[in-house]
């Protein structure tokens, strides 16, 4: 139908665009979009390139497998419904009373949105009747290869609008470029099939004669019916002694004889015996018309065209010398203008047979209606000036004075230039709405890069308080392990280095430990100067709060290998220490808020890493009974005297024995034999050799695999942590690993891990309730 019409249109591509979305999913609609190079959304009246639309329906039929002619009836019927929703569905329906008549009128259709539409280029319908009951529709269109697109759109609006369903083939297929200037004719078989409801379906269909009969029936049963009804009313009104005053539908019901759909008395229309009107007002009542024979000689002419093509005034002149036929493309013959005397017909003046007055202006284009006059053999063309606006109108030098009171050109000419108007706004509108939907999204893209930096500084729930106002109570901890750990020998590689070594050293060793709090999922404090806060069941509580901080505590000793000392060019040394304990956590201050911990724990953990030894885990014996049972090996130290706590009982770890380097550092295991390798102490790990000069470090790109614990996530959970920590980085410029701050030396790239959910933890009241799944107390061996 006018899908060809609008194809130039951003409107047939936004049908396209929803027909994806609704029936395959937005997904399939992005891969669609992305192979065929076209952007996401259009605008109604936008004019796009025909090679847009038509590179969407190629990689439509290969993406969905489908091939092109069922694509193109599926888009068709859904285009249909597309144009109801839109608003067309009152226009479509007042086209005809019957399916021949709704088809005839298309091309007046098309000739009333071309007001609309000025860009566009509409196909021509020719529809022929058959003895048999089908029809021959004549398809003529300058586009190739969319006439599977007429049946879907045709069948869809007989269904809905006549309750018939279609049997369209095509019959002819050929180029007539010659006769009508399209690049293609479609003659189409069109049988109808009357549809039935369910009930009567199930009534007749077990008939050997149902298919021949069904028509029948179902006319004589409905006559049975109208003759009872008829019978009934001409009764009601004998009977009827007082005057009764009827209601519409007897009204109606009198007029209707007994025979279905004939009026009671025949109209037959009287003509005079001579027409009571002089030529002279003939041709100024109508200064729009022609009256042409079969030779296109000129016999009569209305005065307004007279008056614009003053070579009409001599009677006789060929009629194609001074006018072209732009619509529909058919020669200039009478027998071409007899096949589509239905059509309105456009003519345009030619430049050349125009007054030297009217050469700059654009060319009058008259459009109109042909009789042709039996007793006369002459053609009448009644036909106003086709004009669109007042611009147009200006332009041609013309007045509203030179239309015909009578005629609606008049007031087309301004309700279309209202309309015009209108349509601008709209367009406008939505242009700026298609603005505001970038910016929205590029709104949503910074709003999540900042919500990542937000959650590198902060554990998720609490930066979410945060900006939602409200206040975050401290939260009480009664258990959980704490470490501290700094460089060996700190303050005398600061003395003998150019800060931007000691900027570096420091990114390269927090690098490290900041991807092993993603594979520990421990909370990184901060960082002051070369000392390493990090916190194991704060702020989620979990069981195994011991184990993830020992195990962390290992893969810093290991990582602290690759980072080199730039004084002496060595690996450097580190000192952890490690307590469990309870801590009071909570926000303190308002510019730069930080989540800090408070208690006596905290004191003690820092006393175990000042009181350690180089390279080596120094436990105190709260957490030494924590991880006794876990499948650590740990060795006594004895009793030290704590400064500010006197002596204490203390511990070194050495190793997990039930997980090996890779496992601790999260890296892939490498042995693809066993599936394992073999647990490795301290000591016993690999010291890479350094290059004797130190770089700006680049980022470690192997991929980060979580510890597995019984109060951890699960596989597919881990997995999907890793895809939103991608998307995030994607969109902040930068990989976040972990749950970290933010560190206080130079360039160091903070990682962020959203706080898992939460279950079973101790929290204030003010705190929003949290589900948390549960992880392993050991290591689980690959």
């Amino acid at each position: 139908m006018f899908i060809c019409l609008l194809l130039q249109y951003g409107f047939i591509n936004t049908c396209l665009k929803s027909l994806v979305v609704e029936k395959y999913g937005e997904e399939t609609w992005e891969k669609l979009r992305l192979q065929a190079g076209v952007q996401d959304s259009f605008l109604t009246f936008e004019v796009y390139k025909d090679e847009i639309t038509m590179q969407l329906l190629d990689k439509a039929c290969k993406i969905l497998g489908v091939p092109a002619d069922m694509v193109l009836r599926e888009f068709g019927e859904y285009f249909f419904e597309f144009c109801k929703r839109s608003g067309y569905d009152h226009m479509l329906r007042t086209l005809g009373g019957n399916l021949y008549e709704f088809i005839e009128n298309l091309d007046a259709l098309h000739s009333y949105l071309s007001l609309s539409y000025q860009e566009m280029n509409a196909p021509s319908f020719r529809v022929e009747k058959n003895e048999d009951g089908s029809m021959h529709l004549h398809y003529y269109s300058d586009r190739r290869g969319l006439c599977h697109i007429v049946p879907g759109i045709i069948g869809a609006a007989a269904l809905d609008f006549f309750n018939i369903e279609l049997s369209m083939e095509i019959v002819n297929q050929t180029e007539e470029e010659e006769r009508t200037g399209k690049k293609e004719h479609i003659v189409f078989l069109v049988t109808q099939n009357p549809v039935f409801s369910y009930k009567e379906r199930n009534e007749f269909s077990s008939s050997p004669q149902y298919v021949a009969d069904s028509a029948k029936h179902i006319e004589n049963q409905q006559n049975k019916e109208d003759l009872e009804k008829g019978k009934n009313a001409v009764r009601d009104r004998g009977s009827s002694i007082c005057p009764v005053k009827k209601s519409h539908w007897k009204t109606i019901r009198g007029m209707i004889t007994l025979g279905r759909g004939k009026l009671l008395r025949g109209f037959d229309p009287v003509y005079p015996k001579s027409l009571w009107i002089d030529t002279k007002t003939f041709c100024n009542g109508l200064p729009f018309h022609m009256v042409f024979d079969k030779e296109l000689r000129v016999k009569q002419a209305g005065v307004s065209i007279q008056k614009i093509v003053p070579g009409l005034q001599t009677m006789g002149i060929c009629l194609d010398h001074y006018f072209s036929i732009v619509h529909p493309e058919v020669p200039f013959t009478i027998s071409s203008i007899q096949k589509f005397i239905n059509s309105q017909f456009v003519f345009q003046t030619r430049r050349e047979m125009m007054p030297e007055s009217w050469k700059q202006r654009p060319m009058l284009e008259l459009r109109g209606q042909m009789i042709w006059m039996e007793s006369l053999q002459c053609m009448l063309y009644l036909c106003s000036p086709l004009l669109r606006t007042l611009h147009e109108l200006e332009e041609r030098q013309m007045h509203i004075a030179d239309i015909a009171p009578h005629d609606v050109t008049r007031d087309l000419i301004l309700l279309n230039q209202q309309r015009l108007a209108e349509m601008e706004l709209s367009n406008q509108l939505e242009r700026k709405k298609e603005e505001l939907r970038i910016l929205s999204k590029h709104l949503e893209e910074e709003k999540k890069k900042t919500e990542a930096l937000l959650y590198a500084m902060l554990p998720q729930h609490v930066a979410n308080q945060l900006k939602e106002g409200k206040r975050v109570e401290a939260g009480e901890f009664k258990e959980c392990t704490i470490l501290f750990s700094d460089v060996v020998t700190f303050t005398n590689i600061c003395a003998q280095c150019e800060p931007i070594q000691i900027v570096l050293m420091l990114n390269s060793m927090y690098l490290r430990f900041d991807r092993l709090t993603t594979v520990h999922d421990v909370y990184k404090v901060e960082t002051i100067g070369d000392a390493y806060m990090v916190v194991g069941g704060v702020p989620v509580p979990v069981s195994t709060h011991a184990e993830r901080v020992a195990n962390f505590a290992l893969g810093m000793i290991i990582a602290a290998k690759d980072v080199q000392n730039p004084v002496s060019g060595n690996p450097i040394q580190i000192r952890v220490g490690i307590h469990t304990g309870p801590v009071l956590a909570g926000v303190v201050g308002e510019k730069m808020p930080r989540y800090c911990l408070f208690g006596d724990t905290v004191n003690i953990a820092s006393r175990m890493e000042s009181h350690g030894v180089p390279s080596k885990i120094h436990l105190s014996s709260s957490a030494y009974q924590c991880l006794k049972y876990k499948n650590f090996e740990m060795t006594e130290r004895g009793e030290i005297e704590v400064k500010g706590k006197g002596k204490m009982h203390t511990y070194f770890l050495i190793r997990n024995k039930a997980a090996t380097e890779n496992e601790i550092l999260g890296r892939p295991v490498k042995d693809l034999d066993s599936g394992r390798e073999s647990a490795q102490s301290i000591q016993e790990c690999r010291t890479e050799t350094i290059p004797a000069t130190q770089t700006q470090p680049e980022k470690d790109q192997t991929p980060v695999i979580a510890m597995k614990y019984i109060d951890g996530p699960t596989d597919e959970q881990n997995s999907l942590k890793r895809r939103n920590q991608a998307k995030i980085a994607d969109l902040a410029g930068k990989t976040y690993d972990s749950k970290s701050d933010g560190s206080l030396h130079g360039s160091q790239h903070a990682d962020d891990g959203s706080c898992p959910p939460n279950q079973g933890r101790v929290k204030p009241a003010t705190e929003e309730p949290r589900n948390r799944n549960i992880r392993s107390n050991f290591c689980t061996l690959l």
